[in-house]
C-alpha cells in the first residue's frame, strides 16, 4: 500500500468514526500518548498533521489572516493559526484530497507540552468549541539528562490520563492492548530509524524533503500494524534502489537541516539544492518521530522516557552534541539553519547555536521563514543566502 493510500485510509476511517455513534475519536499532539489513546479503542486525530496539509497545500494564505482577525497574535504558531483559521472558515483540504467535508469532531482531547504551550491553547480553543473533555501532559521540559525523577512525574500523569479516559469510555484500560500499541510503535519507529540511516550512503538514496513526505504514517499511525507494515516495505524499497543505483549521482555536497520544513515551499526549495547537487541528508525535523526507547514490557514507563528525551525539549548542550554526532555519523558538510517565525521552540538559532558550531569549524547558513506563513518568507533572499553558502562549502 503506497503513501497515498495509507493518508486516504486513516482520514476515511476518521470520518466514519466520526459520524458513529459506538466510534470515538481523540484528538492528540504529534508527540503526545497516542498508544494509551489506541489501546483505549479511540481514532487518534492529530491537528498538526492538518496544520502541515494546510501549508503544503498553501492554502493558509486565507485561513492565518482570519485567525489573526479574531485576535490571535502573529507571533504564534502558525499552525495554531491556520487550523483555528480552517476551522473559522469551514474549510478543510481533506475536502479537496478525500472528498471528506470537516475534520472530525472530537469524543476527547489530549495534547502534551513537551514540544510547546501553544498546543495547550490549541487544544483548548476547540475542546470549548466542541464542548469536548480535555486533559493535558505537562512534562519538564528543556533537560539536560532524563532523570528517574522526570520519567515517574510523567508516568503518573499517564496513570490520570487513563483513569481520565475510562470515565469517557466506560471501560478499563486493557493492559495488554497497551503493551501491543507500544510494541507495534516501538517497530515503525525502529523501521523509520533504520529508513533515515540509509541517507549515510553517499550518494544518498534520498533528502529531507522526501523524508517530510514519507514520515506520515509514523506521526499519525503509530501504535498500528499499517505504520509498521509501510516502513518496512519502504525500507525495502530504497536498498533495492541503492543497489540498483550507479555512481553517476553527482552528490556535491551533504546537508543537515535544523528546523520545521517551509511546507509551502518543499518543491522550490528541493529543487533549489538539487540544481547545485546538494543532499540534506539528516534533520531535527525527521528525526523527532525516533522514539527507540519504547518497551511493552513498561508501556507507560518507556513512554515517559521516549516522549521526554525528544530534541525540542532538551537544553542547548544536548542540541550541540546532538548535531555534532550526526554531522560525522553522516559525513555532513554543512548545516542550513531554519529561523522560522512563528516556532522558538524549534529553531536554534537564537542561543548562539550556529556560532558555537562554527568555533568547531561546522559551516552553517541561517534562512529566514515559517512552516505555514509564508509572509515571513522570501523565495529571492532564501536562495541568494543558500547559492553563497554553497559557493564557501566549495
Amino acid at each position: 500500500m503506497d503513501m497515498k493510500e495509507v493518508m486516504k485510509n486513516h482520514f476515511l476511517s476518521l470520518d466514519e468514526a466520526s459520524r458513529n455513534p459506538d466510534r470515538k475519536v481523540a484528538w492528540c499532539t504529534s508527540v503526545g500518548p497516542a498508544e494509551i489513546l489506541r489501546a483505549m479503542d479511540f481514532e487518534v486525530y492529530f491537528p498538526e498533521n492538518h496544520g502541515a496539509l494546510l501549508g503544503a497545500t498553501r492554502t493558509t494564505e486565507k485561513t492565518i489572516p482570519l485567525a489573526d482577525s479574531r485576535g490571535y497574535s502573529q507571533d504564534i504558531c502558525s499552525y495554531l493559526r491556520s487550523d483555528i483559521g480552517a476551522y473559522l472558515q469551514g474549510f478543510t483540504p481533506l475536502e479537496r484530497a478525500y472528498g471528506i467535508k470537516s475534520v472530525p469532531k472530537p469524543d476527547v482531547l489530549v495534547y502534551c507540552t513537551n514540544q510547546c504551550k501553544d498546543v495547550m491553547h490549541w487544544f483548548e480553543f476547540f475542546s470549548r468549541q466542541y464542548q469536548a473533555p480535555i486533559f493535558g501532559i505537562h512534562p519538564p521540559t528543556n533537560l539536560p539528562e532524563i532523570q528517574q525523577s522526570h520519567i515517574r512525574d510523567v508516568t503518573d500523569q499517564y496513570k490520570e490520563l487513563i483513569l481520565f479516559l475510562e470515565e469517557i469510555t466506560h471501560s478499563k484500560i486493557k493492559p495488554d492492548r497497551l503493551a501491543q500499541a507500544v510494541k507495534l510503535s516501538k517497530e515503525a519507529t525502529d523501521l523509520w530509524a533504520d529508513v533515515l540511516g540509509l541517507c549515510r550512503n553517499s550518494p544518498s538514496p534520498f533528502d529531507f524533503f522526501d523524508a517530510t513526505i514519507s514520515m506520515g504514517p509514523i506521526v499519525v499511525l503509530r501504535g498500528t500494524e499499517i505504520a509498521k507494515d509501510f516502513y518496512q516495505k519502504l525500507y525495502s524499497e530504497i536498498t533495492a534502489q541503492i543497489a540498483r543505483q550507479g555512481s553517476d549521482n553527482q552528490e556535491r555536497f551533504r546537508l543537515y537541516w535544523d528546523g520545521m520544513p517551509v511546507w509551502g515551499r518543499l518543491r522550490s526549495l528541493s529543487g533549489l539544492f538539487d540544481n547545485h547537487h546538494a543532499s540534506i541528508v539528516a534533520s531535527t525535523y525527521c528525526n523527532s518521530w525516533i522514539f527507540s526507547d519504547f518497551n511493552p514490557e513498561k508501556p507507560l514507563e518507556s513512554m515517559a522516557l521516549a516522549y521526554l528525551k525528544i530534541f525540542i525539549n532538551r537544553n542547548d548542550h544536548y542540541k550541540e552534541e546532538y548535531i555534532l554526532n550526526i554531522i560525522e555519523e553522516f559525513n555532513i558538510d554543512g548545516v542550513v539553519f531554519h529561523n522560522a517565525k512563528t516556532c522558538p521552540n524549534n529553531t536554534n538559532i537564537h542561543y548562539n547555536l550556529p556560532n558555537r558550531l562554527r568555533s568547531k569549524g561546522i559551516k552553517s547558513v541561517v534562512i529566514d521563514g515559517d512552516l505555514n506563513d509564508l509572509r515571513c518568507f522570501s523565495d529571492e533572499q532564501s536562495a541568494n543566502r543558500i547559492e553563497a553558502f554553497l559557493e564557501i562549502l566549495e
